[in-house]
């Protein structure tokens, strides 16, 4: 990081002379007891940055305990956002500013702040009851423990209770808004527009008018206290960021997830069902897509899993675009199924949020693991296409692609995104809507065949010469009357077969729908000149990290390339082309080298991996070292 945050010792009593210092990005994090409301912190000055045109990417944090005790480390919640005035890929690697509202926080994030960062204590938290619940022997705020920082000690919950005293606002109550204060303070630091945020404040908290009132003079509080105390000096300024000219919206991946699945109903021209059942880091797609039945969308939230996948299916019998919601433990609850949705070739997107694992394992992290499991996690031979998204914004693209496969195809498809997806956030272009493909596809409307007599009947499994798809036929339909289910199906007819070249012949067919779907995806694209010894292959949201790990080795003369893949499953056809003839391929993942695996079988390549599973994303300096060390062997 190359930005020069706050000194200590900067006296200016003059606050009219100040000029702002021209910061090209700053990496902040906000962080606290889970209940000091450090996400909806760091997310206004995330939207205040993006309303400030900002190029900027986010990485929020939780805690995996729902109530972890008070003030403890399990309890701590945070906040990154990396803001700058050109394009960013990642949240940062190491943060320039740490706002810790308790001793838990600083202990549980210290080590992530750069040498010389910037260290904003709320003083009042300090006492010995807290420190000893974090695990300090001793207060670091004087043995030397923060000797490495900038440190600023602000008495910020006693500066909010002044603040807030004369509105009647209960001590309690008025201590929650010190996150308020916190934001103001930091939004003086870095030029933040205020007014978005006092809106946002009314609008949220409206129907209680003294928690408004309390929130505001909180903000404003802060604000004020850094332009008036001396030992902040002068605040700082992050330009805009260069943009191509059109309507921006600051957007998570759960949110252009839902919007992604609106916008296929709306391109299919097909009603939207999701059926699903609450789970972390889901669920937010549920709670989005249920605000939006005005577009002909309609949730279900099942009791189970299983109950959320069958009532999706039953919804794509019935003629719907169909949309199952879930993370890594319910991905194996849908299982059985997934396999009848093959079975009788229905289309079916199942969107896995993917979480650390295995079970219940890390519910508020992100992992990238479910990829063996989303290729082979079926019984029987039960292929599937499967897409990945590689950044928030490109959900909402990513959903329609799956949606427009299971449509051509007739076929179950699993859309792959993960938490650091879906709960980061970045601007979004709005899409011209006149520039998004048509995916919609005829229903069958009439008998297909005849039978023994020369009767016209509707042959289920008639298929299409080109893709290989059935007829969908909607129940009800006159003249379509027809059975499905998982028992083996007779080709063309659909009549019940236990005949064993008739299986052997359908599941030949399956395969063979699905690996022609090759022929209907892009090509990978490479990033770089496409001949270079070393190539990158990634997928998913390791996008942003090797992008930046890349970017710097070729500052520094490495000949690299980059090639990501959204499509894993049937891979794109020329991937062996692009794979074959380097001395080095590297698979960076956040699981132990799943793709790595699947690029071994099928391209008997000697692709490497690079691993992590700590529940964090890679940063880029991550990569680049680890790249580096790769080369070297």
């Amino acid at each position: 990081m190359d930005c020069e945050p706050a000194k200590r010792g900067v006296h200016v009593t003059d606050t009219a002379d100040r000029v702002d210092q021209a910061l090209d990005h700053v990496v902040i994090r906000f962080a606290g007891d889970s209940g000091d409301g450090m996400q909806l912190t760091g997310d206004r000055f995330t939207s205040a940055s993006a309303l400030a045109g900002n190029d900027l990417a986010t990485l929020p944090d939780f805690p995996a305990e729902i109530r972890a005790p008070q003030g403890t480390l399990a309890g701590v919640s945070a906040f990154q956002v990396h803001i700058s005035n050109h394009d960013i890929h990642t949240p940062g690697d190491a943060p320039d500013v740490l706002v810790a509202m308790n001793p838990a926080a600083l202990k549980s994030e210290i080590d992530r702040l750069r040498s010389g960062g910037t260290v904003i204590l709320n003083d009042d938290a300090f006492d010995e009851r807290n420190l000893e619940k974090a695990g300090y022997t001793s207060d670091p705020r004087e043995n030397g423990d923060l000797a490495d920082f900038v440190v600023h000690r602000v008495a910020m919950t006693k500066m909010t209770l002044e603040a807030t005293a004369d509105l009647g606002v209960r001590k309690r109550d008025a201590e929650r808004s010190k996150n308020f204060f916190a934001l103001g303070l930091v939004s003086w630091m870095y030029s933040r527009p205020v007014e978005p945020t006092l809106e946002w404040v009314k609008a949220k908290f409206g129907k209680n008018p003294m928690v408004v009132e309390a929130n505001i003079a909180a903000f404003k509080a802060g604000h004020a206290f850094g332009e008036t105390a001396e030992m902040f000096g002068s605040p700082y300024k992050v330009a805009a960021a260069p943009q191509k000219p059109g309507e921006y919206t600051n957007i998570t991946g759960n949110t252009a997830t839902s919007w992604g699945m609106i916008a296929a109903g709306q391109l299919a021209k097909l009603p939207v069902f999701l059926g699903s059942y609450p789970i972390t880091p889901a669920s937010d797609i549920l709670h989005e897509l249920s605000r939006h039945k005005n577009f002909g969308v309609r949730t279900f939230q099942a009791e189970d899993e299983i109950a959320g996948v069958g009532a999706a299916l039953g919804a794509a019998y019935g003629g719907s675009l169909a949309f199952t919601t879930t993370s890594g433990p319910g991905v194996a609850l849908k299982g059985e199924t997934l396999g009848l949705a093959v079975s009788v070739e229905l289309p079916l997107v199942i969107i896995d949020v993917q979480r650390g694992g295995p079970s219940t394992g890390l519910p508020t992290k992100t992992e990238a693991s479910d990829l063996m499991m989303a290729m082979y996690g079926r019984h029987g031979e039960a292929p599937l296409p499967i897409v990945a998204a590689s950044t928030p914004a490109e959900c909402f693209n990513a959903v329609i692609e799956a949606s427009r496969l299971a449509l051509k195809y007739r076929t179950p498809v699993i859309l792959l995104t993960d938490g650091y997806l879906a709960n980061g956030a970045e601007p979004w272009l709005l899409p011209d809507a006149d520039s998004l493909p048509d995916i919609s596809v005829p229903f069958a409307l009439e008998a297909n065949g005849t039978d023994e007599n020369g009767a016209p009947v509707f042959l289920p499994y008639a298929r299409d010469e080109e893709t290989l798809a059935r007829p969908w036929g909607v129940p009800g339909t006159p003249g379509l009357e027809h059975r499905l289910g998982g028992l083996e199906k007779h080709d063309v007819t659909g009549n019940v077969s236990y005949d064993s070249a008739n299986h052997s012949r359908m599941t030949d067919l399956r395969e063979a729908k699905i690996k022609g779907i090759a022929n209907d995806i892009p090509p990978v694209e490479v990033d770089g000149q496409g001949e270079a010894p070393v190539l990158v292959v990634g997928w998913g949201s390791t996008r942003g990290s090797i992008t930046a790990a890349v970017e710097r080795l070729r500052q520094d003369g490495v000949d690299i390339d980059h090639a990501h893949l959204s499509h894993l499953n049937p891979f794109p056809a020329n991937l062996g082309e692009v794979l074959g003839g380097r001395k080095h391929v590297f698979v960076p993942e956040l699981n132990l080298g799943q793709l790595s695996r699947l690029l071994r079988a099928e391209y008997l390549v000697d692709a490497k991996t690079i691993s992590k599973v700590t529940g964090l994303p890679f940063t880029g300096g991550e990569l680049e070292t680890a790249l580096r060390e790769g080369m070297a062997q």
